[in-house]
This record gives structure tokens, sequence and C-alpha cells, in this order.
């Protein structure tokens, strides 16, 4: 049963221009995904750097507005629900952001931070709010005495340890994880990683797991959605599509995976041209536009949308990258 079902989603922002700003064009940053988060369930999110990931997972918890498209959490359509409607909701699906040093308040103690979650949701009393917040903070692995203290005082790995606790405040079913270990040093990555694991399995949570690396993905993920441009290319377990990708976009980030010994060589299909503008996307299969692929004319007016070609396997039907 899904947790999370997202159909044909849309999330496209006005480009404005000209003496009276107004709307020109639209930079479609999600353009068209559907995806599924079961209960329990982990799925990685993986693409280059302005694919559409994180506006994606701000779509999902309602931060951003969806363009079109139905957004349903819990069985509860929440596309166009107001301020209203979301509040109750919100107690449910949490997000962990990129940077804990930008995501935190300077000036609240960890204690104002952890305790706002309850203050918002009116949930408890004063003395109970300073029991769950000592419990929260043991909970990702800090003193209780890390109350008191500001987010400067910490390292990047206690400030993201602080941003979980935040997550899990309200003990939410789904969490959006937007790269939180990319601004992370090295050694303090896999602390994090593991974290995220033991909180999933005690408290049953489900992931959007969205990240760059794909090495971390295959650790955290069931399975995983390659995005490119604001669409899904391929989707599968995550064994799957590490063993067998099918997509030509997803067999070049395959390939780019850094292998730990140095002696090792192997064929890399190294990634030609530049991204297209999401301002204006071309036809057909973005990705074979980008290469100048010879077969790319072939894929215009086709239907792109995902067929599934093994069991949980899915892939973008493009002649020029499958």
């Amino acid at each position: 049963m899904s947790l999370l079902s997202i159909t044909n989603l849309k999330v496209h922002f006005p480009v404005r221009g000209g003496v009276f700003m107004r709307s020109v064009a639209s930079c479609k940053a999600v353009d068209g995904v559907s995806l599924t988060v079961a209960k329990g369930e982990t799925v990685g999110l993986v693409g280059e750097s302005g694919c559409g990931k994180t506006t994606l997972g701000k779509a999902i918890v309602r931060l951003l507005k969806p363009t079109e498209g139905i957004l349903a959490f819990d069985d509860q359509d929440i596309t166009h629900s107001g301020i209203g409607a979301l509040r109750p909701m919100r107690r449910h699906m949490q997000m962990i952001f990129q940077d804990p040093a930008e995501s935190l308040n300077p000036r609240h103690t960890v204690r104002d931070l952890l305790e706002e979650p309850f203050i918002v949701q009116k949930i408890g009393t004063k003395t109970e709010r300073k029991v769950w917040i000592a419990e929260l903070l043991d909970k990702v692995g800090l003193s209780s005495s890390a109350a008191d203290r500001f987010p400067f005082e910490f390292s990047g790995g206690q400030r993201q340890r602080i941003g979980i606790a935040r997550a899990i405040a309200l003990k939410p079913k789904l969490i959006v994880c937007d790269e939180p270990v990319s601004a992370l040093d090295v050694s303090v990555q896999s602390q994090v990683l593991n974290l995220l694991l033991d909180l999933q399995k005690d408290m049953g949570l489900s992931y959007l797991f969205i990240a760059h690396g794909l090495n971390v993905v295959k650790h955290m993920s069931d399975r995983v959605a390659v995005m490119y441009l604001g669409k899904i290319m391929e989707l599968a377990p995550a064994e799957v599509l590490y063993r067998s990708p099918r997509h030509a976009y997803t067999q070049a980030l395959v390939d780019a995976i850094p292998v730990p010994d140095p002696t090792q060589r192997r064929p890399r299909q190294l990634l030609q041209g530049d991204v297209p503008s999401p301002i204006n996307p071309p036809e057909g299969c973005a990705f074979g536009f980008r290469l100048n692929h010879p077969r790319w004319k072939e894929s215009v007016g086709m239907d792109l949308s995902l067929k599934e070609v093994s069991p949980g396997h899915w892939v973008q039907p493009c002649p020029c990258c499958t």
C-alpha cells in the first residue's frame, strides 16, 4: 500500500520580463513525474544538479504548490489543500534539508528549535516537551546539555543531527531527505546515514532520499528513480538498477561512481554537451537531444511515459537511449 502517490506532477515557475514584469515563459522544474513510496520504504532520487530533485521534494511536503497533477498522502489528496488543511498533515511528513547551518535559526537554542513543532501543533505541556526534547537528543546521539546551546556551537554533523531530531519530533510517517549528507565530511557521512537507517527501523519511517552520490543511494534505498530535466528516466529496485541500467543517462551515472582501487581501469561513458534549459526544453528525448544522437528525431512526438521492461523496472522508451 502506497503512503505517498504522485501522478503526473508538474511544478512550473513563471519567468517574468518586460517593463510590466509579465510572465513571458515558464521554468519547467518538475514536468510530469509519477512516483509512489510505500510504508517503510526508501526511494532514492538521483540526477544532476538542476534536474528538479529538490523542487519535487519541496512540492511533496507542500512547501511549493504544484502547477498540475495529483499529490496524495495516506490516501488523501493534498494537491490543492490550504494552510488550515495542511497543518495536521504536516505532523506526518517532514523534511531534512541539505545545509543544517542554513536550515537552523542561529538565534534560537536547540531547545527552541525542537520545541517549536510541538507548539505549532499544540501538543503537550512545557514540562512534557522538556522531557521529549531530552529523548529526541538522545535518539540522535547528542547529550541533553545540547538543548541550551546555539546551532553555531556545533559541528556540521552535530547540526545535521539536530535537524534530524526536529524532523522526527512529531513521529512522522514520511521524511524527505534532501541531500542530508552532501554538506558533511566523508568521515561523518556514514554516521548520519546509519542514524537514518536506525531511526527508520525503530520508527517505521518512509524516506524519499535525494542525493548526488549513487553509492550512497544504493546503500540507503529499496528503489531508485533517476531524474533528468524534470522527468523520471528510469525507476527500478536498487540492486537491479545498479547491476543492469537500461537508460543511457543511468548508465552514465553508474559509470561515474568512483572505484576505491586506483589501479582498476574500466570503460566509462563520458557525458557530452550541456543540459538543455528547463525554460525551453527540447521536444522528444531531452537526453538524446543533449548528446545530438542520430536517432533523436525519432523520439519527437513519441509517448515517452515510463514502460515496464521487467517486474518493477520502468524505463523511458526512447530509441536513442535504450
